[in-house]
């Protein structure tokens, strides 16, 4: 998984996260109003907000899922290609090293 792809997921998490937290500011706002419409919006905003709040866990869950997969398949990598691995981790390096001194 590319990192830009996973700060993209930790972005949406931490998103996430807020929209629910402020959410539910709103409902504790908005727990005076008792007009039958209130009534009915803090329903559906509470139940949206349990399902988003499981679907969230089960996100997270997958991701730490992936990339402890993904780090597990590296590791077994580089223990049985050692060589290979300290070759291409050279050819990266040097690439870098060679964008970073256009500059």
């Amino acid at each position: 998984m590319s990192e830009a792809l996973q700060l993209s997921k930790e972005k949406l998490i931490k998103d996430l996260h807020q929209g629910i937290a402020d959410s539910e500011e709103m409902l504790k706002l908005t727990a005076d109003e008792v007009s039958a419409g209130a009534v009915q919006l803090r329903a559906r905003v509470r139940e949206r907000m349990e399902k988003a709040k499981a679907e969230l866990t089960h996100l997270q869950q997958i991701t730490v899922e992936k990339a402890k997969a993904a780090g597990h398949a590296t590791d077994v990598y580089v223990h049985e290609n050692p060589w290979k691995s300290v070759g291409i981790a050279a050819g990266v390096g040097l690439v870098v090293g060679m964008l970073i001194s256009r500059r």
